[in-house]
């Protein structure tokens, strides 16, 4: 396949091509900042299958990164095009995020995704696909850990280690809330590595989840 393949480019709906898009586009991944510092609105993106994986459903919210508050969320249902491939869901709702991003009244300076940034075996999950399809400064929050070794996490809230797998940072294991399991956090586009676990936490209030997540879950 091609290096000049676009990330806007169809996916024929194959394990085949959806793995040779994702060595290509991995590669056009910036692990760096890239967003306004201090961010003026920050977005969580949140997407599931309905109806027998005929249908998928997105939502955004849109929050203060000062009060936590609300300022928008929006909902879009997309028919699934494709079936569901086990490793490659970002292919399946991709037309939906980005429906519901187009819903947004203005652009967030930073996403949190429900799903894993560079912390994924293609180093390539939901949140850098996303990421280098819009541009857009993205941090990835799985809730599992999908790959990698971390030394043994302190209960306190805030504390975080690395992930690495055969040697390679890739991500953080973060425990945002005390005596539940950790999250795994990991730059999805134009995020620096140093930058991923900090912003999380700054957006996290007394729940394990970070506020524009939870938001979006709640929709």
């Amino acid at each position: 396949m091609s290096d000049d393949i676009s990330p806007l480019d169809p996916w024929d709906g194959t394990p085949a091509h959806a793995r040779a898009m994702q060595e290509m586009l991995a590669r056009r991944v910036i692990v760096r900042d890239g967003f306004r510092k201090p961010p003026r609105a920050i977005a969580g993106f949140s997407v599931a299958m309905e109806d027998d994986g005929t249908r998928t459903r997105a939502v955004a919210v849109l929050i203060d990164p000062d009060s936590l508050d609300l300022i928008d969320a929006q909902i879009a249902h997309v028919p699934a095009t494709t079936s569901y491939v086990p490793g490659f869901l970002s292919f399946q709702v991709m037309p939906a995020l980005l429906r519901v991003l187009d819903m947004l009244p203005h652009t967030p300076d930073l996403v949190l995704m429900d799903g894993d940034g560079i912390a994924h075996p293609q180093r390539f999950g939901l949140a850098s696909h996303f990421g280098v399809v819009t541009g857009l400064p993205t941090i990835g929050i799985g809730q599992k850990l999908l790959l990698g070794t971390a030394a043994d996490l302190h209960q306190v809230r805030g504390a975080y280690t690395p992930l690495r797998d055969y040697g390679e940072q890739i991500g953080w294991v973060l425990r945002s809330k005390p005596e539940v399991a950790p999250l795994i956090v990991s730059p999805g586009h134009r995020v620096a590595m140093a930058s991923t676990a900090d912003m999380v936490m700054k957006f996290t209030a007394d729940e394990r989840m970070p506020e524009p997540l939870l938001l979006a879950q709640r929709f």
